[in-house]
């Protein structure tokens, strides 16, 4: 297979597109000389926006400017003249697959969902088992059409602007955050997925008070209301950044953390992406949402997750009123950070004497 203009799609949301980039990456390294291009909706465009992988980032606007039919068809005669002759679509919906037919690709690869009939190639879709990582499940699709992906990087990452860096040094020092800096992300989607504030708070608090860190609030603005109830348990004052960084600002901040500790969330996977170690909280058993398929995929990495022993997980409509959560104790996150910080930490009490306080 010998692919000249490769398009790829990744449509749904933030730590979705972030798990697709080891696919770019791949891709690039099989075909050097080929135009590869990204599509993605207009929020998670940053992700991928300065990847040195891709010749073109195409923006689809499902849920705006293209939200119609009409508007759709417009978007894919627009996308004929580029000519691709392959079209690989990590994330299968009616839309994607409808543009890659529009487009006149002629080998169009994805999954068995979602109007397949529109596919040259249809895989079959089982990530609903959770048996493997997302990134995982991405390379399969990848081999059952065909690609040798046994030695392919399958590490996500992400590569910030000079805008975005100027932006963040600008940011920390008006907000006067230091280079010791724990962040926080509160928020999730769903109920199923967001620990309690009051955890958090006093997690935040004893990390404050031992490591001497800056303790820094992240996510966007409807994360809000989570992390004033985190804010109003506290004894120390945080910095909420709540709403204030865009993705590339967001990965530029966090690579410069020395950890992250969140809820099962987008914006884990860009820590991951951008090498900052995670400790993550996860609730939920239904395979095809647990840890291991969605798990941080760094070395560091440490995942919190307690089984409550229910035979089927209902989610958000938990009748067990989220008890997989609640078993994940504040004591457990503060030794996690003990595991991934202690060597550091150690590292700056022998150079500049006694950090704990």
């Amino acid at each position: 297979m010998e692919y000249k203009r490769i398009l790829i799609t990744r449509t749904d949301r933030l730590g979705d597109v972030v798990l697709s980039t080891p696919i770019i990456r791949f891709m690039r390294k099989m075909y050097p000389s080929a135009y590869i291009a990204f599509m993605v909706r207009p929020e998670n465009r940053d992700v991928v926006e300065n990847n040195p992988h891709l010749d073109e980032v195409i923006v689809y606007d499902k849920y705006g400017l293209e939200k119609s039919f009409w508007k759709t068809f417009l978007f894919a005669l627009k996308l004929r003249k580029k000519k691709f002759d392959v079209g690989i679509a990590l994330h299968p919906t009616n839309r994607t697959h409808i543009i890659l037919f529009l487009v006149g690709i002629p080998s169009r690869i994805g999954y068995d969902r979602k109007m397949p009939r529109l596919l040259t190639r249809a895989i079959a879709h089982e990530k609903e088992k959770g048996e493997k990582h997302e990134i995982d499940y991405n390379f399969d699709l990848l081999t059952q059409a065909g690609f040798n992906t046994e030695r392919a990087d399958r590490r996500p990452y992400i590569v910030t602007s000079d805008d975005d860096k100027k932006l963040v040094r600008v940011i920390k020092k008006e907000f006067g955050i230091g280079e010791n800096v724990i962040a926080f992300h509160i928020g999730a989607s769903c109920p199923s997925k967001r620990w309690a504030p009051e955890k958090f708070a006093y997690v935040a608090d004893k990390l404050a008070e031992k490591y001497r860190a800056d303790i820094v609030l992240i996510g966007a603005e409807e994360t809000g209301k989570f992390a004033d109830e985190m804010i109003a348990k506290m004894k120390t004052r945080p910095i909420s950044l709540i709403g204030a960084l865009l993705i590339g600002e967001l990965a530029e901040f966090l690579a410069g953390c020395r950890v992250f500790i969140s809820n099962d969330s987008g914006p884990v996977h860009v820590a991951v992406a951008v090498k900052t170690s995670t400790i993550v909280i996860f609730g939920r058993s239904d395979p095809g949402l647990s840890p291991k398929r969605w798990a941080p995929a760094g070395e560091k990495d440490i995942v919190l997750h307690r089984d409550a022993g229910c035979g089927r997980c209902l989610a958000h409509n938990c009748e067990k009123d989220f008890a997989c959560l609640k078993a994940v104790t504040a004591e457990e996150v503060l030794e996690g950070v003990e595991r991934v910080l202690g060597g550091f930490y150690s590292r700056r009490k022998g150079r500049h004497g006694n950090c704990f306080g």
